[in-house]
């Protein structure tokens, strides 16, 4: 490689020498994240609904049969300790007799939560109904979020998310507006409306009292997530980077600190530009604090800064298979994948004239002919401004014509020059002979 006049050798030698495992000098950190899923430990970072439907994403996502039966025996173990039947069929359906005895359809159990159920509907209804026969407001609203709890409690969200909204209508006191717009956040991001999650995050910050931090933190984490899902990767990483340590384990039921640092950071690592990446994840004090939670995130992070690529794509291809096993991010890990490496190309042949393919493809675990590939279509893209020498297998940079852009510029000034002159020339002139004053005179 022939580094530019103004590239230091400094950061030459350093990207130089990761290209591959001999010439690395840097002692090699272990790297957990490559072990299969601990399910036991995943599940305990999280609590309610979304502890049962993460197992059961899992179950339904994992190629591996232990795996599968794990989950779904932690799955049925949960389900019993609410009150969700329907939901219990379904997973004793998909465990289909493979658990034993023990995890076999339990129809006295759903019969005597079926029963409690009916008897606390009806109970819920007549205190309701007076409610609403006396007025009392405070009353009605909490008879609609006894009922929403009831449903939600219940599997059935759509009833949920009405009884939750209809509480709008008797809130007091932003407390309770606040209270409102968390239970159908909730119900939103169970059902995967996150148009309905937006839409109360926005509602909730718009008080007029101040908040909390645990309560800003959990908007922020819910915006986050609703930003992910509609693919505005940026926005959703500005949101994560947002959350306040206060955080902690307070918001579970829909999501984990650990989730906060994995999320943010891939979101951030795959759209924030090089400064950006060091003055809003680096340096961020509270966002490190989430870092530390998941070392092999903030590593990376690390490595993709200092330009260690071959470390970088190291850790996240062993932190691939546990976040396809995630139930949000799944759907977006091969486009942050992609984007992500495309800026490691990018960045590994931005200070440099020419660029040998093979000691690049060496530092990208890749073959030479692969990395043609996505250099091509990057210069096609017009992200790369570079040329290929596919026969002796170098990347030559296309830099621009400095003395002609230089003449250009120089061209440019004179010419706004000339016709600003020409313009202060008449103003005087039609200043000098009263060309205004009198034109007005006629009329």
């Amino acid at each position: 490689m022939d580094g530019d006049d103004d590239i230091s050798g400094q950061m030459i030698d350093e990207i130089y020498a990761n290209g591959g495992e001999e010439t690395d000098q840097r002692s090699r950190r272990a790297i957990m994240s490559g072990d299969q899923l601990d399910i036991e430990a995943y599940a305990a970072l999280y609590s309610g609904r979304t502890k049962i439907m993460r197992l059961l994403f899992i179950a339904n996502s994992s190629k591996n049969p232990t795996v599968q039966l794990d989950a779904l025996r932690m799955a049925y173990d949960e389900i019993k300790k609410g009150e969700n039947t329907q939901l219990f069929r379904e997973v004793v359906q998909k465990i289909d007799g493979r658990l034993g005895p023990n995890y076999d359809m339990d129809l006295s159990w759903c019969e005597v939560v079926e029963r409690k159920a009916e008897q606390k509907k009806e109970r819920l209804e007549n205190e309701l109904n007076a409610y609403r026969t006396n007025l009392i407001k405070e009353s009605i609203r909490m008879g609609y979020n006894d009922f929403g709890d009831f449903y939600y409690s219940h599997g059935q969200l759509g009833d949920a998310f009405k009884s939750y909204v209809r509480t709008r209508d008797y809130c007091t006191t932003s407390k309770h507006i606040i209270h409102m717009c968390l239970s159908t956040i909730l119900v939103s991001i169970e059902m995967g409306q996150f148009s309905h999650v937006s839409s109360y995050v926005s509602k909730a910050e718009q008080g007029t009292d101040p908040l909390d931090p645990i309560t800003i933190s959990k908007l922020r984490c819910a915006a986050g997530l609703a930003n992910l899902e509609t693919k505005k990767y940026k926005l959703a990483a500005r949101k994560f980077l947002e959350t306040g340590p206060e955080l902690g384990s307070h918001y579970n039921e829909v999501i984990a600190a650990q989730d906060v640092a994995t999320y943010g950071g891939l979101c951030a690592l795959a759209t924030f530009d090089r400064a950006e990446l060091k003055s809003k994840v680096i340096d961020n004090s509270n966002f490190r604090n989430f870092l530390e939670l998941v070392p092999e995130v903030r590593e990376l992070i690390n490595d993709f800064y200092s330009s260690h690529y071959a470390s970088c794509l190291e850790y996240l291809g062993n932190l691939k298979a546990n976040l396809l096993l995630d139930i949000h991010l799944h759907d977006h890990v091969e486009t942050l994948y992609d984007q992500i490496r495309h800026k490691a190309l990018i960045q590994y042949t931005h200070p440099f004239v020419s660029v040998d393919l093979n000691m690049m493809a060496n530092a990208f675990k890749t073959t030479v002919v692969g990395l043609e590939k996505e250099l091509e279509a990057l210069i096609t893209d017009n992200q790369i401004q570079a040329r290929i020498d596919s026969h002796n297998k170098i990347l030559y940079a296309r830099h621009a014509d400095q003395r002609n852009a230089t003449f250009q510029r120089v061209l440019e000034t004179g010419r706004e020059f000339d016709r600003d002159v020409r313009s202060m020339l008449l103003r005087s002139n039609l200043i000098k002979h009263d060309y205004n004053i009198r034109a007005s005179r006629k009329l």
